[in-house]
């Protein structure tokens, strides 16, 4: 928990999307307990989905009651769109059929939570997703390709959701912000060699992607895409050592509104949590936290993204 809050703190963050919350109780002493003793009293608001996670992990807004340059944060409302089933939004599939996923199921595994906010008066609406994990290999698929149908879904359902939301056409042209866990990417930074010979790295795309559905005719932007390939990553995945890639499963995507008037903003990805294992490519060591260990302890799997926007 330490690492982790340290990880958080470390963002400089007025607003943060989370996943894996249990409930607002172990919210709040997370941050009394931990975030406290590292940054003082802030982030006293925070707003938790009741999603569709059997194991009740649900996703979360965290944030201060003003932003680090004084403008009020004012909650205004949420709206879970966890009740969606295939069947309502016309995206059941023989795909899904095929994975197990009848039209009268939900589509997301925990949520698309809406979050309106006013920040210095000005709107900015939050969806805060968890998609489906990628699993393990099976039927002769990996565990990204079995499972794609569902992510995809999901990536359609949002896009309905926010599309319904602001109007059509219009919505790209609001402020909204679509965060979290997509668990997919659209490239992977392969990793082969070992510490003995080196270690080589090539970036390698893919040609389906359930981000593809959301960023498709410029609705919104991977702002991280704004960094370069071998950069992007926030997870280190491995099976061993013929199986380990770098690549970028936690997003912030802006709308074509939103992305436009920060045009040259660029993400800080925050790596110091990761374990010892993490094999970084050249020029990307950082200092790890205190205590960190080979797989454990550490911050997460995950590495937070963080940006500075100018709302309009």
């Amino acid at each position: 928990r330490q690492l982790t809050a340290l990880a958080i703190a470390a963002a400089r963050a007025d607003i943060f999307c989370l996943q894996e919350v249990d409930n607002e109780d172990a919210l709040n002493a997370f941050e009394f307990g931990y975030l406290y003793k590292m940054i003082g009293a802030g982030y006293r608001k925070k707003i938790v989905s009741q999603g569709n996670d059997s194991r009740g992990i649900d996703v979360a807004v965290m944030m201060r009651e003003e932003t680090a340059h004084g403008e009020p944060i004012e909650f205004v409302g949420a709206q879970s769109y966890a009740h969606l089933t295939y069947e309502e939004l016309g995206l059941h599939t023989p795909a899904l059929e095929e994975t197990g996923n009848q039209a009268n199921e939900r589509i997301f595994r925990r949520d698309c939570f809406e979050v309106d906010l006013r920040v210095g008066g000005k709107p900015l609406t939050l969806y805060v997703v968890h998609f489906k994990s990628m699993g393990s290999p099976r039927n002769g698929l990996t565990g990204r390709e079995a499972t794609m149908p569902i992510r995809m879904a999901e990536a359609q359902a949002v896009r309905w959701v926010i599309e319904d939301r602001f109007g059509g056409d219009k919505a790209s042209n609001k402020n909204w912000l679509i965060c979290g866990d997509l668990n997919d990417y659209r490239e992977r930074v392969l990793i082969e060699g070992d510490e003995v010979n080196g270690h080589h790295f090539e970036v390698r795309q893919e040609t389906e992607s359930s981000l593809n559905a959301l960023t498709a005719g410029g609705f919104c932007e991977n702002i991280v895409e704004r960094l370069p390939p071998e950069k992007r990553w926030t997870l280190f995945h491995t099976r061993g050592p013929a199986e380990r890639h770098l690549c970028q499963l936690d997003y912030l995507l802006p709308s074509r509104r939103l992305a436009a008037r920060n045009a040259n903003a660029q993400p800080d990805i925050i790596r110091n949590g990761q374990p010892w294992r993490t094999i970084f490519p050249p020029g990307q060591a950082v200092d790890r936290y205190p205590r960190i260990g080979w797989d454990r302890p550490k911050a997460s799997d995950h590495c937070p993204v963080a940006v500075t926007l100018d709302l309009v």
